[in-house]
């Protein structure tokens, strides 16, 4: 990803109505910094240019826990196999920082039920639910990987 990539991204963002991209500017600032272990991966194709985006970093005071922080592919996109790809792709740059596991978290809501069904498709197993974490009603599903092989 190169800093040119974000207007992109943030469509890819508010086309998924799944977070607000006014944070991407400050998500992305260590990364361009180049300070950063944080790995961020852009699929483009000829026609759209960038239709998908992932985005991973090391969990502080761990050794070898890196976290799937965003994940988004556009609507027109999607059940394709691309995000399937893209979390491929996204786990094999991890592992080429010594990841040993990843943990992928999203909301318990309805709207999040394609989601929370992605990630087993992937290999990730749900690890926990956090009540009322997001927000009154909304829970924190926790998915985790084993990344070692």
């Amino acid at each position: 990803m190169v800093q040119s990539d974000l207007a992109a991204i943030k469509l890819i963002i508010d086309a998924n109505e799944m977070f607000p991209s006014e944070y991407l500017d400050e998500m992305t600032s260590e990364y361009f910094s180049g300070d950063s272990q944080e790995v961020w991966t852009v699929a483009e194709n000829e026609k759209e240019g960038i239709v998908a985006v992932a985005f991973c970093s090391p969990e502080r005071m761990t050794e070898g826990t890196w976290n799937l922080l965003m994940i988004a592919v556009l609507p027109d996109y999607q059940g394709v196999g691309i995000g399937k790809a893209m979390m491929q792709h996204a786990e094999s740059q991890v592992k080429g920082q010594e990841a040993r596991i990843l943990l992928v978290e999203t909301s318990g809501l309805p709207e999040y039920e394609k989601t929370r069904e992605f990630y087993p498709k992937c290999g990730y197993k749900q690890v926990a639910v956090i009540p009322d974490y997001y927000d009154a009603g909304d829970d924190k599903v926790v998915f985790w990987k084993s990344l070692k092989d």
